[in-house]
């Protein structure tokens, strides 16, 4: 037994320094360098350089490659680029600096990591990831995906032939979801649902009756109860409320956002605040506690009232949406459940009944006075979309990155509410661009008319890309990379 153990021994203490000897596997900076030629409607051709992040087909173009190429049409763009921080202008003339439209340098080995880089468009903050790289020549180069820049500029881009790129300026950005659908986008999801939610007109849904987890998406109830709360006279928005200790311990945990403190005192407004910005789950759960006396009789409350809104695949275990282990030797790990069709239920309601809810949620920043502490709103669209007004984002491992987007738009006889859900995206990069192109194609079907539903009654699993990268490459129409 004793030759045994030490057999064991001797094997781990290799593994452990074969380990210690190599890289720590690929990190979130690991790209891959490739070119692709781009020509524009008006003639203007130029080289390329891109970066695929992680992953073939998960290109970035370079911003300066792609803006000298379009110095000459009326997509024109200035650019000042530095270490982390970006300036676009668009309608501007782009001053070049030498290293536009070349190949990479001969061994040159792209050092980039994917990151919200500070980026500015017309001087306005925007919310987009993009990688930023120094050039041998000392100049910032910065990448961008083609999808996110065809947004911005709204025109439209497409892959050509092999390594090419068809930049059409006199052509608006158009998403077409069914195709997105078709081409295996939207398998990076769980689901997605946008629509009219001052009409209920559903544009487009993917997997929208099928519940999943929705983290922090949950304080959507919670705040609907609070606002019912006001309007009953039960409480006040400048009702002070006394943190307990259980807020406290949950302030002090890894969940916590908001440093509230046991016999503190915060008004309910404060609270709100701190719950739909930052998505702070002990400012949650001092509402719960304010509005029920305890988190379980609040609890009580969001599934009856999720009942009687219709939302029969809804199902809440706590007010915030963080995970809830139950008691026991094997304990199970529970979380907030709901479809995308019933949080478009409740979405709806909400905005129709108390529209002041999207005073709060389409603020960027806010001041909790009582506490002396300034929270940030968590929502990337706001930042890039002028018609954003809200509402939420969430995200734990099980769940995945949730966004549900509000958004207000006018026919001109009536004002709209327009609400797009992602349910489940891989991260935070995908979440945000997968709620812009639903985001966009809302307000485009609100203007336009929703599309024709393709046939998809047909499709196998076998038919379609494994990755959403590849897959959006086709679809989007952005740049391939050879």
């Amino acid at each position: 037994m004793k030759k045994v153990l030490r057999k064991i021994s001797s094997y781990m203490l290799c593994v452990i320094m074969i380990c210690a000897a190599l890289p720590a596997g690929t990190s979130a900076g690991f790209v891959i360098s490739g070119i692709c030629m781009a020509q524009t409607d008006t003639g203007a051709v130029g080289m390329v350089k891109t970066l695929d992040q992680g992953y073939a087909n998960n290109t970035y173009l370079s911003l300066r490659d792609t803006a000298m190429i379009l110095e000459s049409t009326e997509k024109s763009f200035s650019l000042e680029i530095a270490k982390n921080a970006v300036s676009m202008n668009t309608g501007e003339s782009y001053a070049p600096v030498g290293v536009e439209n070349i190949m990479w340098e001969e061994g040159q080995n792209p050092d980039a990591s994917l990151r919200r880089n500070e980026f500015q468009v017309n001087g306005q903050k925007t919310a987009y990831y993009t990688m930023i790289m120094e050039l041998p020549a000392g100049y910032f180069d910065c990448f961008m995906t083609a999808a996110d820049l065809a947004m911005i500029l709204d025109m439209d881009i497409s892959a050509g032939a092999s390594d090419s790129l068809q930049i059409h300026t006199q052509e608006p950005f158009n998403v077409r979801p069914t195709e997105l659908e078709q081409d295996g986008y939207f398998y990076g999801v769980n689901s997605v649902l946008a629509g009219d939610a001052s009409t209920g007109e559903i544009y487009y849904d993917y997997q929208s009756d099928t519940p999943y987890p929705i983290a922090s998406t949950s304080k959507l109830m919670t705040a609907l109860l609070v606002m019912e709360a006001v309007s009953a006279g039960q409480i006040t928005f400048d009702q002070q409320v006394v943190v307990s200790d259980a807020v406290e311990r949950l302030a002090a945990s890894d969940d916590g956002v908001v440093p509230l403190k046991a016999g503190g005192v915060i008004t309910v407004r404060e609270l709100l605040l701190g719950t739909l910005l930052p998505s702070s789950n002990e400012c949650a759960l001092c509402l719960a506690e304010s509005v029920a006396g305890s988190e379980e009789a609040f609890v009580e409350m969001m599934n009856r009232r999720a009942a009687e809104l219709g939302l029969s695949q809804a199902v809440f275990f706590n007010c915030n949406g963080l995970p809830v282990y139950t008691e026991g030797a094997v304990p199970s790990k529970r979380q907030n459940r709901m479809s995308a069709e019933d949080m478009f239920r409740l979405v709806s309601y909400l905005l129709r009944v108390y529209p002041q809810i999207t005073e709060i949620t389409s603020l960027e920043k806010a001041m909790l006075e009582s506490i002396d502490f300034e929270v940030s709103n968590t929502n990337p669209l706001l930042y890039n979309l002028r018609e954003a007004t809200g509402l939420k984002t969430g995200t734990t491992n099980r769940a995945g990155a949730c966004l549900v987007t509000s958004l207000a738009v006018d026919d001109g006889a009536a004002e709209h509410d327009l609400a797009v859900i992602v349910l489940g995206a891989e991260d935070s990069v995908e979440r945000a661009r997968v709620s812009e192109l639903l985001a966009r194609y809302a307000m485009q079907a609100f203007e336009a008319g929703a599309e024709e539903p393709g046939s998809t009654t047909d499709r196998t699993p076998g038919d379609l890309p494994v990755h959403a990268e590849a897959a959006v490459e086709s679809v989007i129409r952005t740049a391939r990379k050879r």
